[in-house]
Protein backbone atom coordinates (compact mmCIF):
# COMPACT_ATOMS: atom_id res chain seq x y z
CA UNK A 1 0.00 0.00 0.00
CA UNK A 2 1.20 3.51 -0.54
CA UNK A 3 2.38 5.68 2.28
CA UNK A 4 -0.17 7.89 2.97
CA UNK A 5 1.52 9.14 6.10
CA UNK A 6 1.59 12.37 4.76
CA UNK A 7 -1.91 12.87 4.49
CA UNK A 8 -1.00 14.35 8.49
CA UNK A 9 0.90 16.97 7.28
CA UNK A 10 -0.50 20.34 8.41
CA UNK A 11 -1.68 21.48 4.95
CA UNK A 12 -4.37 18.95 5.22
CA UNK A 13 -8.14 19.03 6.91
CA UNK A 14 -10.04 16.15 8.32
CA UNK A 15 -12.06 16.40 4.72
CA UNK A 16 -9.21 15.92 2.57
CA UNK A 17 -7.91 12.89 4.62
CA UNK A 18 -11.59 11.41 4.70
CA UNK A 19 -11.40 12.21 0.45
CA UNK A 20 -8.15 10.87 0.54
CA UNK A 21 -8.97 7.24 1.59
CA UNK A 22 -12.28 7.51 -0.06
CA UNK A 23 -10.61 7.47 -3.49
CA UNK A 24 -8.04 5.28 -2.85
CA UNK A 25 -11.10 2.02 -2.06
CA UNK A 26 -12.67 3.21 -4.72
CA UNK A 27 -10.02 2.75 -6.99
CA UNK A 28 -9.06 -0.43 -5.97
CA UNK A 29 -12.12 -1.67 -6.83
CA UNK A 30 -12.54 -0.08 -10.16
CA UNK A 31 -8.76 0.64 -11.23
CA UNK A 32 -7.54 0.50 -13.93
CA UNK A 33 -10.01 0.41 -16.60
CA UNK A 34 -9.55 -1.60 -19.82
CA UNK A 35 -7.78 1.13 -22.68
CA UNK A 36 -8.23 -0.77 -25.57
CA UNK A 37 -10.35 2.17 -26.76
CA UNK A 38 -9.34 4.99 -25.30
CA UNK A 39 -12.40 7.37 -26.34
CA UNK A 40 -14.69 4.75 -24.63
CA UNK A 41 -12.48 3.69 -21.62
CA UNK A 42 -12.71 8.26 -21.01
CA UNK A 43 -16.27 8.15 -21.04
CA UNK A 44 -16.80 5.35 -19.19
CA UNK A 45 -14.66 6.72 -16.52
CA UNK A 46 -16.07 10.43 -16.33
CA UNK A 47 -19.22 8.58 -15.86
CA UNK A 48 -18.24 6.33 -13.04
CA UNK A 49 -16.54 9.24 -11.24
CA UNK A 50 -19.76 11.46 -11.68
CA UNK A 51 -21.69 8.31 -10.01
CA UNK A 52 -19.50 8.10 -7.32
CA UNK A 53 -19.38 11.84 -6.43
CA UNK A 54 -15.62 12.64 -7.15
CA UNK A 55 -16.40 15.09 -10.11
CA UNK A 56 -18.33 17.69 -7.20
CA UNK A 57 -14.70 18.91 -6.61
CA UNK A 58 -13.71 19.11 -10.16
CA UNK A 59 -15.78 22.56 -9.85
CA UNK A 60 -16.93 25.25 -7.74
CA UNK A 61 -20.34 26.78 -6.84
CA UNK A 62 -21.06 30.53 -7.22
CA UNK A 63 -19.14 32.33 -4.89
CA UNK A 64 -16.79 29.31 -3.68
CA UNK A 65 -13.44 28.98 -4.80
CA UNK A 66 -11.92 25.35 -5.56
CA UNK A 67 -10.47 23.12 -3.07
CA UNK A 68 -6.90 23.06 -4.74
CA UNK A 69 -5.37 20.54 -2.27
CA UNK A 70 -8.80 18.34 -2.85
CA UNK A 71 -7.79 18.54 -6.77
CA UNK A 72 -4.02 17.40 -5.74
CA UNK A 73 -5.14 14.56 -3.40
CA UNK A 74 -7.49 13.27 -6.52
CA UNK A 75 -4.90 13.73 -9.18
CA UNK A 76 -2.07 11.77 -7.13
CA UNK A 77 -4.35 9.31 -6.19
CA UNK A 78 -5.82 8.69 -9.68
CA UNK A 79 -2.17 8.67 -11.16
CA UNK A 80 -1.05 6.24 -8.70
CA UNK A 81 -3.60 3.66 -9.69
CA UNK A 82 -4.62 4.62 -13.27
CA UNK A 83 -2.89 7.82 -15.73
CA UNK A 84 -5.99 7.30 -17.83
CA UNK A 85 -8.39 7.86 -14.90
CA UNK A 86 -6.52 10.67 -14.04
CA UNK A 87 -6.38 12.42 -17.38
CA UNK A 88 -10.40 11.52 -16.98
CA UNK A 89 -10.69 13.79 -14.05
CA UNK A 90 -8.53 16.22 -14.77
CA UNK A 91 -10.28 17.47 -17.76
CA UNK A 92 -13.20 18.05 -16.31
CA UNK A 93 -11.09 20.63 -14.17
CA UNK A 94 -9.23 22.17 -16.53
CA UNK A 95 -12.25 22.17 -18.59
CA UNK A 96 -14.73 23.64 -16.93
CA UNK A 97 -11.93 25.79 -14.77
CA UNK A 98 -13.18 29.25 -16.86
CA UNK A 99 -16.50 28.52 -15.93
CA UNK A 100 -16.16 27.46 -12.59
CA UNK A 101 -13.88 31.08 -12.14
CA UNK A 102 -15.71 33.61 -14.20
CA UNK A 103 -18.68 32.14 -15.39
CA UNK A 104 -22.49 33.41 -15.89
CA UNK A 105 -25.33 31.85 -14.26
CA UNK A 106 -26.49 30.10 -17.27
CA UNK A 107 -23.04 29.13 -18.29
CA UNK A 108 -22.75 27.61 -15.04
CA UNK A 109 -25.68 25.24 -15.85
CA UNK A 110 -22.55 23.50 -17.85
CA UNK A 111 -21.15 22.43 -14.67
CA UNK A 112 -24.05 20.07 -13.39
CA UNK A 113 -23.49 18.26 -16.51
CA UNK A 114 -19.81 17.89 -16.33
CA UNK A 115 -19.86 17.26 -12.28
CA UNK A 116 -22.50 14.50 -12.42
CA UNK A 117 -20.38 12.82 -15.07
CA UNK A 118 -22.97 13.31 -18.16
CA UNK A 119 -20.53 15.90 -20.47
CA UNK A 120 -16.89 15.88 -21.06
CA UNK A 121 -15.45 19.27 -21.45
CA UNK A 122 -12.03 20.54 -22.71
CA UNK A 123 -9.67 23.60 -22.50
CA UNK A 124 -9.02 25.00 -26.46
CA UNK A 125 -5.86 27.13 -25.97
CA UNK A 126 -3.56 25.69 -27.75
CA UNK A 127 -2.65 26.36 -31.75
CA UNK A 128 -0.33 24.33 -33.80
CA UNK A 129 2.27 28.44 -33.79
CA UNK A 130 1.32 29.04 -30.76
CA UNK A 131 1.63 26.56 -27.21
CA UNK A 132 3.36 28.18 -24.78
CA UNK A 133 3.31 31.60 -26.61
CA UNK A 134 -0.27 32.05 -25.24
CA UNK A 135 -0.08 35.69 -26.34
CA UNK A 136 0.70 34.62 -29.99
CA UNK A 137 -2.70 33.43 -29.95
CA UNK A 138 -4.38 33.91 -33.93
CA UNK A 139 -7.77 32.52 -34.15
CA UNK A 140 -9.96 35.25 -34.41
CA UNK A 141 -13.50 35.83 -32.77
CA UNK A 142 -15.02 38.77 -34.90
CA UNK A 143 -18.21 40.53 -33.28
CA UNK A 144 -21.31 40.18 -35.43
CA UNK A 145 -24.55 40.77 -35.31
CA UNK A 146 -25.68 37.49 -33.85
CA UNK A 147 -22.62 37.41 -31.26
CA UNK A 148 -18.94 36.32 -32.34
CA UNK A 149 -17.84 34.75 -35.73
CA UNK A 150 -14.68 32.14 -34.63
CA UNK A 151 -12.31 31.00 -36.95
CA UNK A 152 -9.01 29.14 -36.86
CA UNK A 153 -7.51 26.11 -35.61
CA UNK A 154 -6.35 24.61 -32.05
CA UNK A 155 -4.21 21.29 -31.57
CA UNK A 156 -3.19 18.76 -28.99
CA UNK A 157 -6.55 19.59 -27.58
CA UNK A 158 -7.31 16.83 -24.78
CA UNK A 159 -10.81 15.09 -24.79
CA UNK A 160 -10.60 16.54 -28.45
CA UNK A 161 -13.38 14.89 -30.62
CA UNK A 162 -15.29 13.36 -27.85
CA UNK A 163 -15.53 16.85 -25.71
CA UNK A 164 -19.39 18.32 -25.54
CA UNK A 165 -17.92 21.43 -24.67
CA UNK A 166 -15.40 23.62 -25.25
CA UNK A 167 -13.65 26.65 -23.39
CA UNK A 168 -11.92 28.50 -26.63
CA UNK A 169 -9.69 31.59 -26.54
CA UNK A 170 -9.31 33.73 -29.34
CA UNK A 171 -8.20 37.16 -30.71
CA UNK A 172 -10.79 40.00 -30.13
CA UNK A 173 -8.42 42.62 -31.14
CA UNK A 174 -8.83 44.80 -28.18
CA UNK A 175 -5.08 45.56 -27.90
CA UNK A 176 -1.75 43.46 -29.24
CA UNK A 177 -1.01 40.44 -27.57
CA UNK A 178 -1.94 38.96 -24.12
CA UNK A 179 -4.28 41.74 -24.06
CA UNK A 180 -6.59 41.09 -27.25
CA UNK A 181 -7.47 37.50 -26.19
CA UNK A 182 -11.29 36.56 -25.05
CA UNK A 183 -12.27 33.46 -23.75
CA UNK A 184 -16.20 31.58 -25.20
CA UNK A 185 -17.88 28.62 -24.50
CA UNK A 186 -18.42 26.52 -26.97
CA UNK A 187 -20.78 23.19 -27.47
CA UNK A 188 -19.40 20.25 -29.65
CA UNK A 189 -21.98 20.74 -31.75
CA UNK A 190 -22.17 23.97 -32.99
CA UNK A 191 -22.07 23.92 -36.83
CA UNK A 192 -18.86 24.81 -38.14
CA UNK A 193 -16.72 23.32 -35.91
CA UNK A 194 -14.89 20.14 -36.44
CA UNK A 195 -12.48 17.64 -35.41
CA UNK A 196 -9.43 18.15 -38.43
CA UNK A 197 -7.27 15.17 -36.92
CA UNK A 198 -7.20 12.92 -33.93
CA UNK A 199 -3.52 12.67 -32.17
CA UNK A 200 -1.93 9.23 -31.49
CA UNK A 201 0.30 9.71 -28.63
CA UNK A 202 3.09 7.35 -26.60
CA UNK A 203 0.65 7.34 -23.60
CA UNK A 204 -2.35 7.10 -25.35
CA UNK A 205 -5.25 9.84 -24.17
CA UNK A 206 -7.91 11.43 -26.58
CA UNK A 207 -6.47 14.39 -28.42
CA UNK A 208 -7.19 16.51 -31.44
CA UNK A 209 -6.65 19.33 -33.72
CA UNK A 210 -10.10 20.82 -34.12
CA UNK A 211 -11.18 23.58 -37.04
CA UNK A 212 -13.43 26.68 -36.69
CA UNK A 213 -14.79 27.52 -40.03
CA UNK A 214 -17.38 30.60 -39.22
CA UNK A 215 -18.56 29.18 -36.06
CA UNK A 216 -21.11 31.62 -34.78
CA UNK A 217 -21.55 31.73 -31.09
CA UNK A 218 -23.69 34.13 -29.35
CA UNK A 219 -23.24 37.11 -26.89
CA UNK A 220 -23.66 35.04 -24.02
CA UNK A 221 -21.08 32.75 -24.66
CA UNK A 222 -18.41 34.91 -24.04
CA UNK A 223 -16.49 34.29 -20.32
CA UNK A 224 -16.15 37.48 -18.66
CA UNK A 225 -15.69 40.29 -20.62
CA UNK A 226 -13.74 40.97 -24.36
CA UNK A 227 -9.77 41.46 -23.99
CA UNK A 228 -9.92 39.10 -20.36
CA UNK A 229 -9.13 36.05 -22.06
CA UNK A 230 -5.68 35.61 -21.09
CA UNK A 231 -6.33 36.75 -17.51
CA UNK A 232 -9.09 34.16 -17.47
CA UNK A 233 -6.23 31.51 -18.69
CA UNK A 234 -3.61 32.05 -16.68
CA UNK A 235 -5.94 32.15 -13.51
CA UNK A 236 -6.99 28.60 -14.76
CA UNK A 237 -3.51 27.33 -15.15
CA UNK A 238 -2.64 29.22 -11.51
CA UNK A 239 -5.02 26.31 -9.73
CA UNK A 240 -4.27 23.49 -12.74
CA UNK A 241 -0.59 23.56 -12.58
CA UNK A 242 -0.53 22.30 -9.24
CA UNK A 243 -2.64 19.45 -9.87
CA UNK A 244 -0.27 18.13 -13.09
CA UNK A 245 2.25 17.98 -10.31
CA UNK A 246 0.18 16.18 -8.23
CA UNK A 247 -0.74 13.44 -11.17
CA UNK A 248 3.67 13.47 -11.96
CA UNK A 249 3.83 12.61 -7.52
CA UNK A 250 1.45 9.54 -8.02
CA UNK A 251 3.44 8.47 -10.75
CA UNK A 252 6.25 8.37 -8.79
CA UNK A 253 4.99 7.14 -6.07
CA UNK A 254 3.46 4.34 -7.79
CA UNK A 255 6.61 3.83 -9.14
CA UNK A 256 8.77 3.95 -5.80
CA UNK A 257 6.22 1.37 -4.87
CA UNK A 258 6.51 -0.79 -7.40
CA UNK A 259 10.47 -0.69 -7.07
CA UNK A 260 10.11 -1.43 -3.38
CA UNK A 261 7.89 -4.68 -4.09
CA UNK A 262 11.00 -5.77 -6.98
CA UNK A 263 13.88 -5.41 -4.85
CA UNK A 264 12.35 -7.16 -1.54
CA UNK A 265 11.33 -10.36 -3.83
CA UNK A 266 14.44 -10.75 -6.29
CA UNK A 267 17.36 -12.43 -5.33
CA UNK A 268 20.93 -11.60 -6.59
CA UNK A 269 23.91 -13.80 -6.01
CA UNK A 270 21.46 -15.80 -3.08
CA UNK A 271 20.80 -12.46 -1.42
CA UNK A 272 17.64 -10.25 -1.61
CA UNK A 273 18.46 -7.06 -3.89
CA UNK A 274 17.37 -4.44 -1.65
CA UNK A 275 20.59 -5.42 0.69
CA UNK A 276 22.38 -4.08 -1.86
CA UNK A 277 23.70 -0.71 -0.52
CA UNK A 278 23.70 0.77 -3.80
CA UNK A 279 20.37 -0.40 -4.54
CA UNK A 280 19.32 0.85 -1.23
CA UNK A 281 21.00 4.19 -2.28
CA UNK A 282 18.65 4.40 -5.36
CA UNK A 283 15.66 3.86 -3.37
CA UNK A 284 16.10 6.51 -0.62
CA UNK A 285 17.14 9.16 -3.70
CA UNK A 286 13.80 8.06 -5.00
CA UNK A 287 11.88 8.75 -1.20
CA UNK A 288 13.51 11.84 -1.07
CA UNK A 289 12.49 12.87 -4.54
CA UNK A 290 9.02 12.09 -3.73
CA UNK A 291 8.50 13.50 -0.63
CA UNK A 292 10.35 17.08 -2.25
CA UNK A 293 7.81 16.86 -4.93
CA UNK A 294 4.68 16.40 -2.44
CA UNK A 295 6.31 19.25 -0.24
CA UNK A 296 6.10 21.37 -2.97
CA UNK A 297 2.53 20.80 -4.72
CA UNK A 298 0.99 20.49 -1.19
CA UNK A 299 2.73 23.86 -0.26
CA UNK A 300 1.29 25.53 -3.60
CA UNK A 301 -1.77 24.03 -3.17
CA UNK A 302 -2.07 25.19 0.28
CA UNK A 303 -1.22 29.14 -0.30
CA UNK A 304 -4.07 29.10 -3.14
CA UNK A 305 -6.67 27.62 -0.71
CA UNK A 306 -5.82 30.14 2.18
CA UNK A 307 -6.58 33.24 -0.29
CA UNK A 308 -3.41 33.78 -1.92
CA UNK A 309 -4.76 36.14 -5.20
CA UNK A 310 -1.92 34.73 -7.30
CA UNK A 311 0.68 31.63 -7.21
CA UNK A 312 2.03 31.69 -10.20
CA UNK A 313 5.67 31.30 -8.44
CA UNK A 314 4.21 28.19 -6.06
CA UNK A 315 2.63 26.68 -8.42
CA UNK A 316 5.60 26.89 -11.64
CA UNK A 317 7.90 25.21 -8.85
CA UNK A 318 5.29 22.67 -8.41
CA UNK A 319 5.02 21.63 -11.53
CA UNK A 320 8.57 21.76 -12.92
CA UNK A 321 9.87 19.88 -9.87
CA UNK A 322 7.40 17.15 -9.52
CA UNK A 323 7.30 16.56 -13.28
CA UNK A 324 11.37 16.29 -13.78
CA UNK A 325 11.89 14.10 -10.69
CA UNK A 326 9.05 11.32 -11.16
CA UNK A 327 10.86 11.57 -14.59
CA UNK A 328 13.91 10.27 -12.92
CA UNK A 329 11.93 8.12 -9.87
CA UNK A 330 10.29 6.48 -12.86
CA UNK A 331 13.84 5.94 -14.87
CA UNK A 332 14.96 4.34 -11.77
CA UNK A 333 12.40 2.10 -11.29
CA UNK A 334 12.65 0.81 -15.24
CA UNK A 335 16.48 0.76 -14.28
CA UNK A 336 15.38 -1.44 -10.90
CA UNK A 337 13.18 -4.09 -12.75
CA UNK A 338 16.18 -4.75 -15.80
CA UNK A 339 14.12 -6.73 -19.14
CA UNK A 340 10.96 -6.42 -16.59
CA UNK A 341 10.93 -2.75 -16.82
CA UNK A 342 10.99 -2.38 -20.90
CA UNK A 343 8.33 -5.16 -21.62
CA UNK A 344 5.42 -3.60 -23.14
CA UNK A 345 2.38 -3.30 -20.62
CA UNK A 346 4.10 -3.40 -17.19
CA UNK A 347 3.22 -0.87 -14.84
CA UNK A 348 6.71 0.52 -14.74
CA UNK A 349 6.69 1.03 -18.68
CA UNK A 350 3.75 2.42 -18.52
CA UNK A 351 4.53 5.06 -16.41
CA UNK A 352 7.72 5.67 -18.15
CA UNK A 353 5.30 6.56 -21.16
CA UNK A 354 2.97 8.49 -19.44
CA UNK A 355 5.02 10.82 -17.36
CA UNK A 356 6.65 12.31 -20.41
CA UNK A 357 3.90 14.53 -21.58
CA UNK A 358 3.54 16.43 -18.48
CA UNK A 359 6.88 18.04 -18.45
CA UNK A 360 5.29 19.82 -21.70
CA UNK A 361 1.91 20.55 -21.11
CA UNK A 362 0.14 23.27 -19.48
CA UNK A 363 3.22 24.76 -19.75
CA UNK A 364 6.58 23.35 -20.34
CA UNK A 365 9.36 23.07 -17.74
CA UNK A 366 11.07 25.53 -19.38
CA UNK A 367 8.08 28.06 -19.07
CA UNK A 368 8.04 27.01 -15.78
CA UNK A 369 11.78 28.30 -15.38
CA UNK A 370 11.23 31.63 -16.84
CA UNK A 371 7.94 32.16 -14.42
CA UNK A 372 10.12 30.88 -11.76
CA UNK A 373 12.83 33.48 -12.55
CA UNK A 374 11.01 36.45 -12.93
CA UNK A 375 8.95 35.80 -9.95
CA UNK A 376 12.18 35.50 -8.12
CA UNK A 377 13.96 38.49 -9.48
CA UNK A 378 10.78 41.23 -8.87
Amino acid sequence: MADQSFLQWPFFEEHHRELAHALDAWCAQHLPVDHTDVDAACRGLVAALGDAGFLQWSGADAGQKLDVRALCLIRETLARHDGLADFAFAMQGLGMGAVSLFGTPEQRQWLQRTRSGQALSAFALTEPASGSDVANTTMTAEACADGFVLNGEKTWISNGGIADVYVVFARTGEAPGAKGLSAFLVPANTPGLTVAERLEVMAPHPLARLRFDRVVVPESALIGERGQGFRIAMSVLDVFRSTVGAAALGFARRALDESLARVGSRSIAGAPMGDLQLVQGHIADMAVDVDAAALLVYRAAWTKDMGAARVSREAAMAKLYATDRAQAVIDQAVQLHGGDGVRQGSVVESLYREIRALRIYEGASDVQRVIIARQTMQ
